[in-house]
């Protein structure tokens, strides 16, 4: 490929961050592509990630000022992180799933829903101590430097948009506004966390604008089997190495998840449980310390499960009891 044809598909400049956690790396992107300029997701907000994102605009011999468009994948701060500083410098346009812009904005109403959302769910699924104290850290959350509100307006972008030689495609699951950009020229997708290497990609319960709880764990599997669809080479991913080879990894993943189903199904045929019984037999260990985030895989798999009719609920006393079929 010539110069010319390289940078008219487009030139990717991967800034990768290590960091110390189980997601191993940070990566986002910049993308050369007929002379414009797109940042693909922000890191975190950390000296790290500013300085590595100022060293490959350097060797690229490009400026922050040359920065055309910021693209993010979804709302969570390890892909939005420098976006603030970045606005303090340049005036750049930000482009974002039209869920992530209350999430992005830290708008009152949404924030307010989403506690209410939780204490709800949270007493249901028979949480206790556990659920109140973990609504009280909502009701308490103040704006840390890694979860203030994104300075500029954010423009929305839907499924079927094109914007900078990409594709826009929602793959909800991960996050209610998760999308991923396709260079079809080059067959390349940047993912941000649909996929990633040798870790699950947590499936979060959330509202809709509704207050209505999203299947996200059903969302998930069909956004993994819409990338099968897809014809990629490689898949840029939001933290850990690129993915080359999508429909084996996906595979895998698929067959992880009928697994860990199965065994639900298996705990449930032992006896009726709430979804906090489940989370305590099956996280014990993780229970106090990630709350939130096995009592939501459990509540993700349960809606699951139910969905395809293999389990179901009683109310009783305000908790819902789950049962095998």
């Amino acid at each position: 490929m010539s110069k010319k044809e390289e940078k008219e598909s487009g030139i990717v400049h991967p800034i990768i961050v290590p960091t110390s956690y189980n997601v191993g790396t940070i990566n986002f992107y910049l993308l050369e592509v007929a002379g414009s300029l797109s940042l693909i997701d922000a890191g975190v907000n950390t000296d790290e990630c500013w300085n590595k994102l100022n060293e490959t605009l350097h060797k690229a011999g490009i400026s922050i000022s040359d920065i055309d468009r910021i693209l993010l994948t979804h709302h969570h701060p390890d892909h939005t992180g420098v976006v603030n500083r970045l606005l303090d410098t340049s005036a750049i346009p930000v482009y974002a799933h039209k869920e992530a812009i209350p999430r992005l904005k830290k708008d009152e109403n949404y924030l307010r829903r989403r506690i209410n959302f939780f204490s709800q769910l949270y007493e249901e699924m028979g949480c206790g101590q556990a659920g109140k104290d973990e609504v009280e850290k909502l009701r308490a959350w103040p704006p840390s430097h890694d979860y203030l509100p994104i300075h500029s307006a954010i423009e929305p972008l839907n499924e079927g948009d094109s914007i900078a030689g990409l594709q826009v495609m929602e793959t909800p699951g991960h996050s209610p506004d998760h999308l991923v950009f396709y260079n079809e020229k080059t067959k390349e997708l940047f993912s941000g966390d649909v996929l990633i290497q040798n870790i699950s990609s947590n499936a979060m319960v959330e509202p809709d604008r509704q207050n209505r709880r999203l299947l996200t764990l059903v969302q998930y599997i069909r956004s993994l089997k819409r990338c099968l669809q897809w014809d990629i080479d490689i898949m840029y991913t939001g933290h850990r190495e690129a993915i080359t080879d999508h429909h084996a990894l996906i595979a895998e993943r698929l067959s992880k998840i009928e697994r860990k189903a199965q065994k639900i199904i298996t705990s449930l045929r032992q006896g009726t449980k709430t979804a906090n019984e489940l989370a305590i037999h099956f996280y014990q260990h993780k229970y106090q310390s990630e709350f939130p985030l096995v009592i939501s895989e459990i509540i993700g798999y349960l809606d699951y499960l139910e969905a395809g009719s293999r389990v179901y609920k009683e109310q009783k006393n305000g908790i819902w009891r789950y049962y095998s079929v």
